[in-house]
């Protein structure tokens, strides 16, 4: 799954992919932003983010074509704009909660996140049950912050109901980039920026947005490329 935000605020596009196995990577466009906490003294991620632009989730579910649906920002607060695509574009009323905290030298103190989503044919005092204990709860951060576990930001968001837990999964950053992927990449540039590329720079250098992995390319791996592009036009 790919989920895309597109917003008109300084911190530029966020790209994030995870798959089944818990493997996350992400980046941001320009993650040298720095704003001034909000009255509340939290991070200002609606104003590093934009109210005005898109967000776009992409899943792969197997079939000919990934799925693709989009909505447009609300607010730019992640966890809102979330909840409003769940809403408009899957039809699934859902409740999304994101927190992190960060330290004076800007590394992640603790971050994490619940999404609670409803049944179809819930009935009402189950929803009223869960709007009250979501009312009630700490931030998501907080509760991180003070080494609670998943177990018991659930048994905490969903107090009064009877959990079962079907399956667990470790989250990881992992990153499948390789030399061969930025190839192709180089490649999909096409001949005239090749050859643009080989006769300003004399070598390419490419860097992975995900891990910020650097990959040379000498003069005679560029003119290979170059040999192979035009093979290809020639056959």
């Amino acid at each position: 799954m790919t989920i895309r935000i597109m917003g008109n605020g300084p911190l530029g596009a966020i790209v994030v992919v995870a798959n089944a196995k818990g493997e996350v990577k992400g980046y941001v466009q320009d993650p040298t932003v720095h704003l001034p906490p909000r009255a509340d003294k939290k991070l200002d991620v609606g104003g590093a983010v934009g109210n005005t632009g898109m967000l776009y989730v992409t899943k792969d579910l197997g079939l000919k074509e990934p799925y693709t649906g989009s909505v447009q920002l609300v607010s730019g607060e992640i966890a809102e704009d979330l909840a409003y695509y769940f809403y408009d574009s899957e039809q699934r009323p859902s409740s999304v909660a994101l927190g992190v905290l960060v330290e004076k030298d800007h590394s992640v103190r603790a971050a994490g996140g619940l999404i609670i989503q409803l049944m179809p044919g819930a009935q009402e005092e189950i929803i009223e049950r869960l709007e009250k204990n979501l009312k009630n709860l700490e931030s998501v951060s907080s509760l991180i912050d003070q080494g609670r576990k998943p177990e018991e930001l659930l048994a905490l968001t969903l107090d009064g109901f009877n959990i079962k837990i079907h399956q667990k999964q470790a989250v990881k950053f992992a990153c499948n980039c390789s030399r061969e992927r930025l190839e192709e990449i180089l490649l999909s540039l096409g001949h005239a920026e090749l050859k643009s590329m080989l006769e300003e720079q004399g070598q390419a250098e490419v860097r992975c947005h995900f891990c910020n992995r650097t990959y040379h390319f000498s003069r005679a791996e560029i003119v290979q490329l170059l040999k192979e592009l035009e093979e290809k036009k020639g056959s």
